[in-house]
């Protein structure tokens, strides 16, 4: 790793860049644009943000957890190392700060040119194999460098769903010495025993952060949390709505506000905040659309099944606006809630997670079910084309939405989807949803490069003719 990259913490340089980038709007037009003449790395990515109306308020949230991570020994609260499919709520009920990898690593490839190929790398120098996935590696390897704020404990919960998510927290353990705890996912969903595995699991999850944070936790703090997470999860069921409809009354980055808004802070109430303005967006949208009113002119419309493409400048989104393609949902922009549309639509109820506030036990059962059906945990978690598994929930949101054609998109690491990604192309495909399988990193430019990727993905419409 070059001896620049350790002059200063990444976090930290992240935190400074998003906080600046949140208050670019404060002040008037011509001084916004003047500033973006002094920010020719950044300002593609901040003008591509602020296109939406809850763009400043998105920034100022990403900003804001970058300060928790960077300020949180100063504060007296201990930092623990987590994964994108690990709900944050428990963390907070418990005054843990959570340092999510997936998201920093975004965080830095949607800013940075240079990507995060120097801290993949330097994984690798430590001893990390290079076929796990980039997503947890892109910013691992700065805090296996340590540049960036020292790490506490480390939690998991993907064995088996993915085991190389799982084996990236373990190792990084294992290199820092560090306290670690790994929830199990059995690969059924629905069903008694797996019910009472997951809160027996939790349970103990629950014993080694209090015994790592010195804190107990505070039953009324969980209240408020698992309250407030039910008023997101209304919030959530009004948008899913809004993006069901032609042509798309909400922004091509609804999506992606709503997951990392999630992973960020679920249960928190800045995060309600952001779920509110694109709710109230939706509503006006929609109230110009029964006037008649063209607010798009979408010609096609995309289902992402896994994940994004997360480069640099946040091109995917970029790429659907200029090509007029509708983007409804991913796989990680839903939330199993028993309030959710498609669950209430198809009777789903048993294979969704329910909030309950009353007792200490109903609490824990229902954060416990809240884990384990975070996104890819429920879907992956066993054979693709089982009940309430991935193939299910693709067909499901992709009908919901209206998609009118599938992508699957992951990282070279993906070898849990991979195994089945081509027999799932082939079941969307009989169920008449033309499907494109993008060969490109997520996370890492260098395996494919975002041209090519683009490129590959208009050949696709083109000869499915979808625009």
């Amino acid at each position: 790793m070059r001896k620049a990259l350790k002059q200063y913490n990444f976090d930290w340089m992240l935190w400074r860049t998003y906080e600046a980038g949140s208050r670019l709007l404060a002040g008037t037009r011509q001084e916004y644009d003047i500033a973006l003449r002094y920010i020719p790395n950044f300002r593609d990515p901040v003008k591509e943000v602020f296109k939406a109306k809850a763009g400043q308020l998105f920034l100022q949230m990403t900003a804001t957890y970058l300060d928790n991570i960077v300020n949180a020994h100063q504060r007296g609260k201990k930092t623990c190392m987590t994964t994108f499919c690990f709900s944050p709520a428990i963390l907070y009920a418990l005054d843990i700060v959570p340092v999510t990898l997936e998201l920093l690593t975004v965080m830095m490839t949607f800013l940075y040119k240079r990507g995060t190929g120097e801290f993949l790398d330097y994984c690798n120098e430590a001893g990390f194999t290079e076929t796990s996935c980039s997503s947890q590696r892109g910013s691992m390897g700065a805090l296996l460098a340590d540049i960036g704020t020292p790490i506490d404990m480390v939690v998991t919960d993907s064995p088996g769903v993915c085991d190389t998510n799982a084996n990236a927290f373990a190792f990084f353990a294992a290199y820092k010495d560090l306290p670690f705890f790994q929830l199990n996912m059995p690969p059924w969903l629905v069903e008694e025993r797996v019910t009472e595995y997951h809160v027996q699991d939790y349970k103990a999850l629950i014993g080694f952060l209090e015994e790592q944070s010195g804190k107990k936790l505070d039953v009324d703090r969980l209240r408020e949390i698992l309250t407030e997470l039910q008023k997101q999860d209304e919030l959530i069921n009004e948008l899913e709505q809004y993006l069901s409809y032609k042509p798309l009354p909400l922004s091509v980055t609804t999506c992606l506000f709503i997951y990392a808004g999630r992973f960020m802070f679920a249960g928190m109430p800045i995060y309600t905040q952001l779920l509110e303005m694109l709710v109230n967006e939706g509503r006006e949208n929609v109230t110009l659309l029964k006037q008649g009113i063209n607010i798009s002119h979408e010609k096609s419309r995309g289902f992402f099944c896994y994940i994004d493409h997360y480069t640099h400048s946040l091109r995917l989104w970029q790429m659907l606006e200029e090509l007029n393609i509708g983007y409804s949902g991913n796989i990680l922009s839903h939330f199993w809630a028993d309030s959710n549309p498609p669950v209430v639509h198809n009777n789903w109820k048993e294979a969704a997670y329910s909030i309950k506030t009353g007792t200490l036990e109903e609490m824990l059962t229902s954060i416990a079910a809240i884990n384990s059906r975070m996104p890819m945990i429920k879907s992956i978690r066993g054979p693709y084309d089982s009940p309430y598994m991935w193939l299910q929930d693709t067909l499901a949101l992709a009908s919901m939405y209206k998609a009118d054609f599938i992508v699957y998109n992951g990282t070279p690491g993906c070898r849990n989807t991979w195994g089945m990604v081509k027999l799932l192309a082939q079941d969307t495909e009989k169920a008449g949803f033309p499907t494109h399988i993008m060969y490109a990193d997520a996370f890492d430019d260098r395996v494919q490069s975002w041209d090519a990727t683009r490129d590959r993905f208009e050949e696709f419409l083109r000869v499915r003719r979808l625009l």
